[in-house]
């Protein structure tokens, strides 16, 4: 049998970053479905893969010499129908918007095409005293190209 080899940290597409994850017992709660907190989990997976597949080291990022990291600042979240243990899904992240120090990214999750929640996020990018940063140029036409 052959299998589609799926890379580690998903892939960009025409239409945003798609990221595979399974769920796991860990997710579930007492009745085999996903917790809703979890969700969480799966988006930030998602958007830092996402980042990462835009050549973004999160952990090694500076603006203008200062070490700088992103954070949320809005999320609005819908939940449309539940996930279960063992089920394969796919986060869809893609960029909304970007101004200045923030963007608002567009993620929804899927098992095939079934939509089982959508999110729009709002990050920020601040430096270790917590003041807004500027998106790098370059990091701001990466998002929007895709």
């Amino acid at each position: 049998m052959t299998q589609q080899m799926i890379p580690l940290g998903g892939e960009l597409a025409k239409d945003g970053h798609r990221l595979t994850q399974r769920v796991y017992y860990e997710d579930t709660d007492f009745s085999g479905v996903v917790y809703h907190a979890r969700y969480l989990h799966f988006l930030e997976r998602g958007r830092t893969d996402f980042l990462r597949c835009l050549g973004v080291e999160q952990s090694e990022m500076t603006v203008e010499g200062e070490k700088a990291a992103f954070v949320v600042r809005r999320m609005e979240i819908d939940f449309l129908t539940s996930a279960r243990m063992d089920d394969i899904l796919t986060i869809l992240t893609r960029t909304d918007t970007v101004t200045g120090a923030r963007m608002t990214l567009r993620q929804t999750i899927f098992i095939d095409q079934k939509r089982l929640m959508e999110a729009t996020v709002t990050i920020a990018l601040i430096n270790t005293a917590g003041r807004p940063r500027r998106l790098p140029t370059d990091l701001q036409k990466k998002m929007l190209d895709i």
